[in-house]
């Protein structure tokens, strides 16, 4: 850690990021108020970013960002004395001392890092559309594909499971109306019909943008044991908030597949945590690298439940950073919501670059000695303007300062060194090996041959079985299984209100029953009966 005479150094309230005319000071309890780095490529975002991380770790608050580039990993080993890292430490009165942070990789691919895996239930039919850009009407059969999966009691783990299910959807012209000849699947594929018009080719479409996901290596993403997000959420021996980093210089192939899933992360964040209020310090802090992702061609719907979603999980306690190249590819609404900002330079050799860098000057509290919109082009590497939030919470004058090198590596580490700190990782075992438990694709494979309950969970077999039988009782009781027509706004707002206590009484069986059960099937059934505070509201 950097220390100097001058008293430059992070402490209990605050990190110490850079120094200018005036200290650049990131306050710990303001820090989820979220913030925004930004600047063009080469101008030293990711120092900046590595800087912020090692802040954070050293007063106990865990870290996970995404590593594009793979010169974030770094931060795991111990900072070299090189020649221009002494430099920047001299001016600016700092004595450097090296510095390492506990890391944890993760890897949606498994390669690089420990596996990252979601369930499909636990996507979500809004989310999982956005991964595979789908249409409005794909959208609306891929809803009605997990509706009726909830009231069936099929549980969507995997990819084969969604695949299962949208064949048993999909109207059959083959199948005979002979009474000799029974469909299986015929109360299935009802049920869908219930919901409106569900045809084989809008069927076939959603089935061929799963081929183009799984060809992209997205399908390993979906699967169990899935991610525990309170394993992010860790401290090691000493104390310091454990750097979690994830592996997506691959995962960046898939631009949508990337957005997408960090989305999800921060709504299974926004879901487990408890209101927190306002924590001396943020409980984590997401750095969100290629922000513009989130937000290109994203639908109106999806930009109102983002901007949501970022607006109230500062509650939770969580401090959302997105990393980005212009202040403008973050849209008005979520960029109302960051107040700590850090610019580097940008390049104005267009009209059009012109007009981005006058509307990142204006972005920023003004100062009078400073003309912020030149500054902004003239900005050497390393340096950056800079806003945090201050005493009550308003932005400071926007200030020009030499941001601090970081106490740890700069630049990405060996594969051996890498393989040595998953070996000693604190989560080593526990997702490395998938697990395939039964789930939708056997349940309806058991129905085609005869041996599972019906569709409708009578019998209490595999096909409806605990999840049929406890959906079935609390929909009746709260009147939430009760078709959809016209409905009035009187009616809508009580079924929303009925939806959430029924969300709240089975989400505290489904806890219950999921701790008597135990392991993979436990879990499956909990999370099939309560999606998610975000994916609930997607959903609606």
């Amino acid at each position: 850690m950097a220390t100097s005479d001058t008293k430059l150094a992070d402490t209990d309230e605050k990190i110490f990021i850079g120094k200018g005319e005036e200290t650049a000071w990131l306050t710990l309890a303001l820090a989820n108020r979220h913030g925004l780095v930004t600047g063009a490529t080469g101008t030293g975002k990711t120092v900046t970013l590595q800087v912020m991380a090692e802040g954070f770790a050293r007063a106990g608050v865990p870290v996970f960002a995404a590593d594009i580039k793979g010169d974030l990993s770094g931060i795991s080993e111990v900072g070299e004395a090189k020649d221009f890292i002494l430099k920047r430490a001299k001016e600016m009165d700092l004595t450097f001392q090296p510095d390492q942070f506990s890391t944890v990789f993760w890897d949606v691919f498994g390669e690089q890092g420990h596996p990252v895996r979601a369930t499909v239930t636990e996507m979500g039919p809004l989310l999982l559309s956005r991964m595979l850009d789908l249409n409005d009407v794909q959208e609306g059969v891929l809803n009605v594909a997990f509706r009726v999966a909830d009231e069936n009691g099929l549980t969507l783990i995997d990819m084969k499971d969604l695949r299962a299910l949208l064949d048993a959807i999909a109207p059959d012209g083959s199948k005979k109306a002979a009474d000799d000849e029974e469909d299986p699947l015929a109360p299935i594929r009802k049920a869908a019909q219930g919901y409106g018009n569900v045809s084989k080719a809008t069927v076939g479409t959603i089935q061929r943008q799963l081929l183009v996901l799984e060809n992209q290596g997205g399908a390993k993403f979906f699967g169990e044991p899935a991610l525990t997000l309170k394993d992010f959420m860790r401290t090691d021996r000493d104390g310091r908030g454990i750097v979690n980093i994830l592996v997506a210089d691959k995962l960046m192939q898939s631009p949508r597949l990337y957005a997408t899933f960090l989305l999800w992360m921060l709504s299974e964040l926004f879901e487990e945590l408890p209101e927190a209020g306002d924590l001396p310090k943020p409980k984590l802090v997401f750095f969100f690298d290629e922000a513009h992702l989130l937000f290109t061609d994203a639908p109106k719907a999806l930009m109102d439940k983002i901007e949501q979603v970022v607006r109230l999980i500062r509650s939770k306690g969580v401090g959302v950073y997105f990393v980005t190249q212009n202040p403008v590819d973050v849209p008005d609404k979520v960029l109302a919501q960051l107040g700590n900002r850090v610019q580097h330079a940008l390049r104005a050799f267009t009209p059009r670059d012109q007009k981005a860098v006058a509307a990142a000057a204006q972005t920023f509290r003004p100062n009078p000695k400073l003309d912020t919109a030149r500054v902004i082009m003239e900005l050497g590497k390393g340096e950056a303007l800079v806003s945090f939030l201050e005493g009550g919470g308003t932005p400071s004058m926007v200030e020009r300062v030499m941001v601090r090198p970081p106490s740890a590596r700069i630049g990405p580490i060996t594969p051996e060194e890498r393989k040595a700190i998953m070996d000693a990782s604190p989560v080593k075992g526990k997702y490395d090996t998938a697990v395939d438990a039964e789930s939708a694709y056997e349940i309806i494979q058991k129905r085609l041959a005869g041996t599972a309950a019906p569709a409708d969970g009578s019998a209490g077999g595999e096909g409806g079985g605990i999840l049929g039988q406890l959906g079935s009782i609390a929909s009746t009781i709260f009147g939430t299984n009760v078709k959809r027509g016209r409905m009035s706004t009187g009616q809508v707002i009580a079924r929303s209100v009925t939806r959430s206590v029924t969300d709240k009484v089975i989400g505290g069986v489904a806890a219950d029953l999921g701790k008597s059960l135990g392991g993979s099937v436990g879990g499956s059934i909990g999370r099939a009966l309560v999606r998610g505070a975000l994916g609930g509201l997607l959903r609606r």
